[in-house]
């Protein structure tokens, strides 16, 4: 079985492309702790413009759609009360935000989170938002085929480049719930 490795000419520690990260992902992946070493944290360079999945999947080739994953930020509304949350579900999916997340958050309604939300909250690019670096106490919910994955290919809070991390280390970050049929 091939990994998101085999698709690029350069993968090499996170920790060693400090630089190339936005400043919270840079300080999350710096201050790694968890059973997945930070050495499995990979990142590959690769042209903004490719920042989106179905475009980098074009680029890279068709067998990443499957071991590619989405970070999504939705806002749940409950009385006046509003709260950001990051979903995580395999690129060929999508998340289920009035069905999985609206019931899991307690929300009476829930949906995609304005870009601009999402963008200030997270201090991250649009294209690029990933799980790794989030506020902590922002509920992180992953699906469980994500969580299963030995390696999916995510966003580094840029355009500019991927983050490639085992399924067990994204279901073990700060916040993080994993939740079958999060994406469907």
């Amino acid at each position: 079985m091939s990994t998101p490795m085999d698709a690029f000419d350069d993968a090499r520690p996170a920790a060693e492309a400090l630089d190339l990260l936005v400043g919270p992902v840079a300080d999350a992946v710096r201050g790694w702790h968890g059973s997945v070493p930070a050495e499995q944290l990979l990142y590959v360079d690769t042209d903004p413009r490719w920042a989106d999945t179905a475009v980098l999947v074009e680029h890279y080739g068709a067998g990443l759609l499957e071991q590619s994953a989405n970070c999504v930020v939705v806002a749940a509304k409950r009385g006046g009360a509003i709260t950001l949350a990051a979903c995580l579900v395999l690129g060929h999916t999508r998340v289920d935000v009035n069905g999985v997340v609206r019931r899991h958050l307690g929300a009476r309604k829930a949906s995609f989170a304005p870009m601009d939300t999402a963008l200030g909250a997270t201090g991250m690019e649009f294209g690029g938002v990933t799980p790794i670096g989030l506020p902590a106490d922002w509920p992180v919910l992953v699906d469980a085929a994500v969580a299963d994955s030995p390696y999916v290919l995510i966003g580094s809070g840029s355009r500019r480049g991927k983050l490639i991390v085992p399924g067990k280390a994204l279901a073990e970050l700060p916040g993080a719930t994993v939740l079958a049929a999060l994406g469907v």
